[in-house]
């Protein structure tokens, strides 16, 4: 077991990140050329300004039309993404990690508050999944690549919550949870995930466009 852990936090965790910068930049690189490519007038009128504009407003829960048609999702979008991204960050085992792999130290959360946080994103991905059975409209365009992309994102959440509460083997779900997580790093530029990525230059195409051409707001 200590063979396999040092070989998932060592060569292995190199690996996944390798993959992830360099898959991005690839991803990063190739849409823009496409864009030059197929429509090279949608580059000339992006604007810093109604970029800004769009993405400060989609960020505000309740703030856009489509938050506020849809609750239940808009308090589970932001719920999940704000613990998805804070939890991970700022756990204090991870913060360790860094600290003993790179020397760099900063403060942790409470264990008990990256635990909440931890059942937050697993009821999220669950919620997520219900409504993709439950709603025909959105059963309709749900495709095997959405499956994919709530397994990767629950999986190493789920796996971390049983190893910090010791089901199921401490040494055998550390090295799943560290795993899972890698494998989510390594997924982010080619699966659905990918909108970590490109979600702010999405959002600043559609602010550009309806503030600077259509002179409407896109929230």
């Amino acid at each position: 077991m200590n063979a396999a852990y040092e070989f998932v936090t060592g060569p292995l965790a190199w690996a996944a990140w390798g993959i992830f910068l360099l898959g991005s930049a690839w991803r990063l690189v190739s849409m823009y050329q496409l864009a030059k490519k197929k429509d090279a007038s949608s580059l000339a009128f992006m604007d810093w300004g109604f970029s800004l504009r769009s993405i400060v407003n989609w960020l505000i829960p309740f703030n856009a039309l489509g938050w506020r048609k849809s609750p239940a999702m808009t308090v589970a979008t932001f719920a999940f993404h704000v613990c998805l991204l804070v939890g991970p960050i700022f756990l204090a085992a991870h913060v360790m990690l860094w600290d003993q792999f790179f020397g760099i130290s900063y403060a942790s959360l409470p264990d008990n508050v990256a635990d909440v946080m931890t059942l937050v994103v697993i009821a999220a991905c669950l919620y997520f999944a219900g409504r993709r059975l439950a709603q025909p409209e959105v059963r309709y365009i749900t495709t095997g690549q959405d499956w994919l992309a709530l397994v990767i994102v629950l999986a190493p959440f789920l796996t971390g919550f049983l190893a910090y509460h010791q089901v199921g083997g401490y040494e055998l779900m550390i090295i799943l949870h560290v795993v899972a997580g890698e494998i989510m790093l390594a997924a982010i530029p080619f699966t659905r995930l990918s909108h970590m990525v490109f979600a702010a230059f999405t959002r600043a195409y559609m602010g550009s466009e309806f503030g600077g051409v259509r002179h409407a707001r896109d929230w």
